[in-house]
């Protein structure tokens, strides 16, 4: 079980990296990943693995572990300390860059392979002639929906992130301008 922070630890940073590591929980990473993530992007200067395991209450073992997949993900990256011989570590601390490498890690883990799957069962359908119709174009219809959102997903990486942050920032005004939007609020 792992002891992060003290639930009675009234500080903001305590209580972001317990909020954190509960988020992370429901998006399907570790917990212990997610909290050890949250005290390197607070942390102003780089930690190694000790003092990230003494600060947290985690087992060393879990915090090399967890610190590997970070390094996997990108969010976080090893730097060297000057007269110390020891690991230590950084993390990526802009949040758009963040969320980024966090979409485009669950893209290629999740997404990815489902795409290739469902083409995959796809071209087996179109080969099967006892399959319904239906079920063809059901699969075709998911098949079709996931390329699209595979194209939309690459169109959206190619955009600056100071674009991307602007066009987000515009939410209801994009569509206005498109005319897809609800009615207008009075």
């Amino acid at each position: 079980m792992t002891e992060i922070p003290d639930k009675n630890d009234p500080s903001a940073k305590a209580q972001f990296i317990l909020y954190w590591g509960d988020m992370g929980g429901q998006w399907g990473v570790n917990r212990s990943v997610a909290q050890i993530h949250a005290l390197l992007y607070l942390s102003p200067d780089p930690l190694n693995a000790e003092q990230i395991s003494e600060e947290l209450g985690i087992a060393r073992s879990n915090v090399s572990n967890s610190l590997k997949e970070l390094v996997g993900w990108r969010l976080i990256q090893r730097v060297p300390v000057a007269g110390d011989r020891r690991e230590h570590f950084v993390a990526e601390t802009d949040v758009w860059e963040m969320a980024l490498l966090i979409a485009k890690g669950r893209k290629e883990r999740e997404i990815d392979p489902a795409i290739r799957a469902i083409d995959v069962c796809v071209g087996q359908a179109k080969q099967e002639p006892q399959l319904h119709p239906v079920t063809l174009a059901r699969m075709q219809e998911m098949h079709d929906f996931l390329a699209t959102a595979d194209r939309w997903w690459d169109q959206m990486l190619g955009i600056p992130k100071s674009k991307l942050a602007t066009l987000i920032s515009m939410g209801d005004k994009v569509l206005g301008l498109l005319k897809i939007g609800g009615k207008k609020k009075g």
